[in-house]
């Protein structure tokens, strides 16, 4: 993340998203350094490689060609140099598809390669929950970032009720990432209904993305 932020110019929207993604990282592991402790964080560790992997695999692959891309990811990458669409638009853009695609992904590979039965109902998912309330903060020191513009003049209109729903947006979209991760886990047995279940949560996830991205003109307008 740090030689995509060094490389890529601020005109591009993936980079707004890495610089979002890349400040989160840092500043989730600070805060887990230093006050909070977990029941089993050899999961989060291996989940965190495999998550972060996840994504460079997918810009890596559209890079060139954003047609090569998973689908989740293709609207990012299509329009990553548009003009009128904001920072913040790019960021989100990327968590919508970093976190509604690629973590259920992330949790059942972890899973798979550490063992274990994917449950609600474990310290596992205790230990996921409780990144939220370390997001929260994290979040709340790097919005500013991101606003500029548009969309500045939008985030003070509508602030706080802007802030609490975008958070709360967060958290559901990973509960949301965990439950998809528990019915692909009971997919296993049927590996071509599992493959069919993920490919339609992939293509609605950049369905999502392209709203998501609309220039802030257009919205205005509409």
């Amino acid at each position: 993340m740090t030689e995509i932020e060094h490389t890529l110019p601020q005109s591009d929207g993936l980079w707004w998203f890495n610089h979002l993604y890349l400040q989160v990282t840092t500043g989730v592991r600070t805060a887990i350094g230093q006050a909070v402790t977990f029941h089993d964080p050899q999961f989060l560790d291996r989940l965190d490689v495999i998550f972060g992997n996840l994504y460079f695999d997918a810009i890596a692959g559209g890079d060139a060609n954003p047609s090569l891309a998973p689908p989740a990811w293709r609207p990012l990458l299509e329009v990553r140099m548009k003009a009128g669409v904001e920072p913040l638009q790019y960021a989100l853009a990327g968590m919508n598809a970093h976190i509604n695609r690629d973590l259920p992904v992330g949790i059942v590979t972890a899973y798979e390669e550490l063992g274990g039965c994917l449950t609600s109902s474990n310290a596992r998912h205790d230990d996921f929950e409780r990144v939220n309330a370390i997001l929260e903060t994290v979040e709340a020191q790097v919005k500013t970032q991101f606003l500029s513009g548009a969309a500045a003049t939008l985030d003070a209109i509508a602030t706080p009720v802007d802030d609490t729903i975008a958070m709360w947006n967060i958290r559901a979209a990973r509960d949301a990432a965990w439950t998809n991760a528990e019915v692909m886990w009971s997919l296993t047995p049927t590996p071509m209904l599992r493959q069919d279940f993920f490919d339609r949560l992939d293509r609605f996830t950049g369905f999502a993305a392209r709203g998501l991205l609309a220039p802030l003109a257009v919205v205005r307008a509409s």
